[in-house]
């Protein structure tokens, strides 16, 4: 991973030929059974030492919807929000591929309390997210990175699931954002698909107005259409309760990178950072509990 795009493709060319039909591998089932293992005889495991994770907030829909619960819909999106890939800085050290979410304990304020409370979180939520691994020859301090060239410090992509603590981030959110309602559990899935593989699904974003300053402008604004399914079960039944899609990101993941490292910031081979919550413009296609239970009106039900 800390290498360069060359050699990526390199190991990506050679695996393929291995496999391919006519190579040596296929007439010898020894060094196949060598090379192959059953799924359910191996486990999984954090792909990369995480250096650092972030995570962004550049989904336009998640956004606006989310700014509507908070503001009203006529200052859903805050003054700052079409200039700037917002983003907030999470824990490495709870990043899993597996493992049971405890329900946390913490700090809230419920409506109407005249003091806050400490205690079991009552509003737990998933959002579903893409997570970008950095690679390559990245920048030192106080040399950040090009938007135009950011895509070849992007080594791929995983699936990720931010866990969110819903009562303990109306809480602390003000005035520096959430701090212990995202820092306990965030999943990604143990395989990280490289850009070369979603070269087919390469799709370009809409024209973002108003135009954002020069560091951001990119000669392609890209993404992905990549589709994101949700499924949630009780025990008993599962329900697929999202489907969204890559392609509903507003800041593209270049223009998140860039901007991460605009100050000068470092960024390092095996570091994270999550898109944020990518909801679509329909309502099966909300990214997250908090959009999808808006105002208590839409609870889940299964069965229906």
């Amino acid at each position: 991973m800390s290498l360069d795009r060359h050699h990526w493709i390199e190991v990506r060319q050679t695996i393929q030929q291995l496999f391919s039909k006519g190579s040596p591998l296929e007439s010898d089932k020894e060094k196949v059974d060598q090379l192959l293992h059953k799924i359910d005889a191996v486990e999984m495991h954090l792909p990369a030492k995480i250096g650092d994770y972030t995570d962004f907030y550049a989904s336009r829909n998640h956004a606006f919807n989310v700014g509507s619960i908070i503001r009203g819909p006529e200052n859903a999106l805050a003054e700052n929000w079409l200039h700037i890939p917002i983003g907030y800085h999470g824990r490495s050290s709870s990043v899993v591929v597996k493992g049971d979410v405890i329900r946390p304990h913490g700090q809230s304020k419920p409506p109407g309390a005249e003091k806050p409370q400490f205690g079991e979180c009552k509003r737990l939520d998933f959002e579903l997210e893409i997570g970008v691994f950095v690679g390559g020859k990245t920048n030192h301090i106080g040399h950040p990175l090009k938007v135009n060239k950011a895509w070849d410090n992007i080594f791929g992509l995983v699936l990720l699931n931010d866990w969110s603590f819903r009562d303990f981030q109306t809480w602390e959110y003000v005035p520096l954002g959430p701090f212990t309602s995202k820092n306990g559990i965030t999943t990604i899935s143990p395989w990280i698909v490289t850009l070369e593989a979603l070269e087919g699904a390469k799709v370009e974003l809409p024209p973002q107005v108003p135009t954002p300053l020069e560091y951001l402008q990119e000669k392609e604004h890209k993404s992905f259409d990549i589709d994101l399914t949700v499924e949630l079960s009780n025990g008993n039944i599962t329900e697929v309760i999202s489907k969204s899609n890559m392609k509903y990101l507003y800041w593209s993941i270049a223009q998140q990178l860039a901007h991460h490292s605009v100050s000068g910031c470092p960024m390092k081979p095996g570091d994270l950072f999550g898109t944020g919550t990518i909801s679509g413009p329909e309502k099966d296609s909300l990214g997250c509990l908090l959009e999808m239970t808006w105002g208590g009106k839409n609870p889940i039900k299964f069965g229906e």
